[in-house]
């Protein structure tokens, strides 16, 4: 186990020149001096992976032809010197072999998410999480939002009172005519993005704020997937009414033919005496309604908001933080599991629940959006 305050180590699958989201990863990790990238299979073009591993300086011994071979030269390596975690940053349908190779390997796990291709996948990666010992994260980046735990804590402490009603969207226009890229070609390809298009990829964001944000879980859903683009095999639409626990009612929308918008993420949570509302392009404001007072402006990095979320921030008020900070801080957070053997925010839990949150919208959207059960 790495000792506290000390370096972490990871190695990455995927991510090679020409991928989007790899540099993400590589750039919220080392954001804070904490966790260096010491190896990887970033490509299985050997020339991608050379050439990736060469612009960032690694050990050409580390860059490696596969994350097979990655698994066994790293836990070849002393101690001192291995990668302490995995960071997988492919196509859908690659997470479970390589989370599963990292496991069985001894190493801890760090995903994009979904965890797995299918709920059956997801099932599995749990019995083996749960056998290694090691812990499992997911990078549900928007998690990573201080205000997005300040609205958690405000609910937590009875702040609105019951939760009744919530709404949530994820709403995009990038999909909105068939798009010829390396990104849109496997998100709309089931052999590798999985049963959904849309919702597996934004709407599943949707889902895990939802959770995170009220502490209760989805317990049902009302669905209705469209694909629009003609030719297109997964949905690039979709709507649900969910049921969570304690009565809580909500809407559910993920879009990704909306044309216009960029990456609108929102949610709005209304209880018995307040109301608290989030958007993600403009993530350091929480709004605050009451009954009988004024509505309140939460603004990022204030004495006046809870100790966690001034934790999170790096810089003054008045200068903004995004998305790369919050990646960041899902990052620290899955260091911190790995020093103290515990357990990531987003673990393999919600691994499985975002995976029968998918299953479930399948069936029901192909039962005339009749209600069902998410059953992980």
């Amino acid at each position: 186990m790495a000792r506290e305050n000390s370096v972490i180590k990871y190695g990455m699958v995927g991510g090679g020149q020409g991928a989007f989201i790899g540099e993400v990863h590589r750039l919220a990790a080392r954001l804070d001096g904490k966790i260096d990238l010491v190896c990887g299979a970033f490509s299985r073009d050997a020339d991608n992976c050379k050439t990736t591993g060469a612009a960032l300086g690694l050990d050409p011994s580390r860059c490696y032809a596969d994350f097979e071979a990655m698994m066994v030269g790293e836990a070849a390596r002393p101690e001192s010197e291995r990668m302490d975690f995995v960071s997988i940053v492919t196509p859908n349908h690659v997470h479970f072999p390589v989370a599963k190779a990292a496991l069985e390997a001894g190493f801890h796990v760090l995903s994009d998410k979904p965890a797995t291709l299918n709920l059956k996948e997801a099932k599995q990666l749990r019995k083996i999480v749960k056998a290694s010992g090691k812990s499992y994260g997911l990078t549900h980046t928007y998690l990573g939002y201080p205000l997005v735990g300040e609205a958690r804590g405000i609910i937590e402490a009875g702040g609105i009172g019951k939760v009744r009603k919530v709404f949530v969207e994820y709403i995009q226009g990038w999909l909105a005519t068939e798009v010829d890229n390396k990104q849109a070609d496997w998100r709309t390809d089931p052999a590798r993005s999985g049963g959904s298009g849309c919702m597996g990829d934004i709407g599943t964001h949707a889902h895990n704020l939802a959770e995170f944000i009220t502490g209760k879980r989805m317990t049902h859903v009302a669905a209705d997937l469209s694909i629009f683009v003609d030719g297109r095999r997964l949905d690039d639409d979709g709507s649900a009414l969910f049921r969570m626990e304690d009565g809580i009612k909500g809407t559910l929308s993920a879009s990704q033919i909306c044309v216009g918008n960029e990456n609108s993420l929102s949610i709005r949570v209304y209880g018995e005496t307040g109301g608290l509302e989030w958007h993600q392009e403009e993530p350091n404001t929480l709004t605050r309604t009451y009954l009988d007072k004024p509505t309140e402006i939460l603004r990022a990095a204030n004495g006046y908001l809870s100790q966690g979320a001034q934790d999170w921030f790096r810089t003054p008020p008045g200068h903004p933080e995004g998305y790369l900070e919050a990646f960041a801080n899902c990052y620290l957070d899955f260091a911190k599991a790995i020093q103290t053997n515990g357990g990531s925010t987003t673990g393999i839990e919600a691994g499985v629940r975002g995976m029968a949150f998918v299953e479930a919208l399948l069936t029901s959207s192909k039962k005339n959006s009749k209600w069902i059960e998410i059953k992980s």
